[in-house]
């Protein structure tokens, strides 16, 4: 697979990542241990080399999951986790105290069966702790080898400069779709001007972009889908047209509408790297190919125009989770 680089830093990797969250995690259809293992292993040996993970989601298996599974290739791939959301009472709230980050970090250590993270994002900005205090810290852990690279995820432009300042930063994590074009505004232009990489999480709309999920869709009480406003059966529905026109472009050139999706996302700019989930075989390596279909100007063209046209409905996030965002 080809290789990109994340902004101005040295860390490559494979132009498509996998985002490791739904193996066991916030989605109906997981998989069991042995399952993940093989999936993961399976998108090594199909050229994947880039992993995302993070200390909630589980809390904790989904990197253990990855620390098994990787161990063999460790060499060979690049893990990204993240801090900074702890369960409590069950509900998640929010610590990036210098004690918290601390505790994390050796926590990730021993699940993920490594002596350095390679790259270690803020899962969400924690207005009680300053980023500059975070920052440091993370500057501290630099220093002690136990983390390579720093990101933040999900955060507004004014905090990521604030960060960068104190330790710079390779990527910000959010996300970035074709129904999810917000990052366009303010948030791409700022990292082209740091040379800080961009990771688009949901690169298919949480599996809509795909064209697989029907107006008549149901989620299951456990899959997070459930309670996100663009998922219910009015904004499917009104959504739609988004699916066509990818559907249209892809019969075009014999690919898929997820191909087309992130072939898309690839073209914007040399320092994007999508980060698609998935728990079949069959949709990782038809994402894994999305790397090789490359769009004509022309091309994009017409889905820019196309997409000008189209207003998509239902917000990403329920409000109380909208807040953490932006910040």
């Amino acid at each position: 697979m080809q290789k990109r680089k994340l902004g101005n830093s040295n860390l490559e990797v494979s132009a498509i990542g996998l985002g490791c969250m739904g193996l066991n995690y916030a989605y109906s259809n997981t998989l069991d241990k042995q399952e993940s293992i093989a999936l993961l292993q399976a998108a090594v040996e199909r050229g994947v080399t880039f992993f995302d993970t993070a200390e909630i989601y589980g809390p904790f298996t989904n990197e253990a999951l990855l620390g098994e599974a990787l161990k063999p290739y460790r060499d060979r791939v690049v893990i990204a986790t993240k801090f900074g959301i702890k369960l409590q009472d069950g509900k998640q709230v929010q610590n990036s105290h210098p004690s918290g980050i601390r505790e994390s970090v050796e926590g990730s250590l021993k699940r993920l069966k490594t002596d350095v993270i390679d790259l270690y994002y803020q899962h969400r900005v924690d207005t009680q702790v300053p980023i500059e205090e975070v920052a440091g810290t993370i500057k501290d852990l630099i220093g002690e080898g136990k983390i390579k690279h720093w990101g933040l995820s999900e955060a507004g432009v004014q905090t990521v400069r604030r960060a960068h300042a104190v330790q710079p930063l390779t990527a910000v994590e959010s996300e970035y779709s074709l129904w999810w074009r917000r990052p366009e505004e303010v948030l791409l232009p700022a990292l082209e001007e740091m040379g800080i990489g961009f990771v688009p999480f949901s690169p298919l709309g949480k599996g809509f972009l795909t064209g697989s999920i029907s107006k008549d869709a149901k989620f299951d009480k456990s899959d997070f889908r459930s309670i996100v406003p663009r998922f219910t059966p009015k904004a499917l529905d009104a959504n739609q047209s988004l699916v066509d026109l990818l559907k249209e472009v892809a019969n075009q050139k014999k690919a898929t509408a997820a191909q087309i999706a992130l072939s898309w996302l690839l073209a914007q700019k040399p320092w994007i790297v999508p980060i698609p989930g998935t728990t079949k075989l069959s949709r990782l390596e038809e994402n894994v190919a999305a790397a090789d279909i490359e769009l004509t100007q022309d091309e994009l063209k017409r889905i820019d125009e196309a997409l000008v046209q189209i207003v998509v409905e239902g917000d990403r996030y329920p409000e109380e989770l909208e807040k953490r965002t932006g910040l």
